[in-house]
């Protein structure tokens, strides 16, 4: 599949892990977790594992069982209670996603697969993040995210400890879930992150009212169909350098709808 193709296809999915969310209360266990401080993990998440990756050769394959262990069941729990039209009966389609990765790699429908869980992944994390911290908090950690991001891509700081991660793989031919790998494209599994981030923050007024559910539904419409546009654009500029920072056209699309919602009076 050409690059073009590829890295387009990475966009539409950061577009739909946008608009794919919808709020849910956390447990009151978790709820007593809450904190602003939270906010920081974002961006800390790539100084974090930049740091790691750099200081230990072992650490990429951490991360890799890390991600192999973690993001099925957290895909799971995104399709049973955190994505437009979720039951809990689809937790079980974590399985055969999981199954599809492992048996066809490489392979566009184990791409795909691999793809989907990590995508489902993100939302789960993003609705925890989004439930604990409050909104102007986690808006910051994104712009926050896309700045460090922005900063490691251009001073070269980003690209080996990246590389070191999206070769890694566990044994025996495992999916690598630590990364997105398609066609000829690959994303951090940050890149999805934030957007899944975005569209749990977008949807967190849907719980006050019938009337709030449709305005968060069509902020997050209106949030991914600007993701779509600006990474478009923005992947222009792979003519000229070899790797950009996927976050810049989310966090862009994030001020964009918080600019256009306060001019509303919507903005939380």
């Amino acid at each position: 599949m050409p690059f073009w193709l590829s890295i387009g296809a990475l966009g539409l999915v950061q577009a739909g892990l946008v608009a794919l969310p919808v709020s849910r209360a956390l447990p009151m266990t978790l709820a007593r977790l809450s904190g602003r401080w939270w906010a920081l993990i974002p961006a800390g998440s790539i100084v974090l594992v930049v740091a790691v990756i750099e200081l230990s050769s072992d650490a990429a394959t951490w991360l890799t069982y890390l991600a192999l262990v973690a993001v099925p069941p957290l895909a799971a729990l995104a399709m049973a209670m955190l994505v437009r039209g979720a039951r809990a009966s689809w937790a079980w389609g974590a399985a055969p996603l999981f199954a599809l990765a492992w048996a066809t790699p490489g392979s566009l429908v184990g791409e795909v697969a691999a793809t989907a869980l990590t995508g489902l992944a993100c939302v789960s994390l993003g609705w925890l993040l989004v439930s604990a911290v409050p909104g102007r908090w986690v808006r910051l950690g994104v712009y926050a995210m896309a700045v460090v991001d922005t900063i490691y891509v251009s001073a070269d700081l980003l690209q080996g400890p990246n590389a070191v991660l999206n070769a890694a793989a566990p044994a025996a031919g495992l999916p690598a879930l630590q990364a997105v790998h398609f066609g000829s494209a690959v994303m951090g599994f940050g890149d999805l992150f934030i957007a899944a981030v975005v569209g749990c923050l977008l949807a967190t007024d849907g719980t006050k009212c019938r009337v709030c559910l449709d305005i968060s539904a069509r902020r997050q419409g209106v949030g991914a169909a600007l993701v779509v546009g600006l990474a478009l654009v923005f992947d222009l500029l792979f003519f000229a350098v070899g790797e950009l920072p996927a976050t810049v056209p989310v966090a862009a699309a994030l001020a964009l709808v918080t600019w256009r919602s306060r001019d509303e009076g919507l903005a939380r």
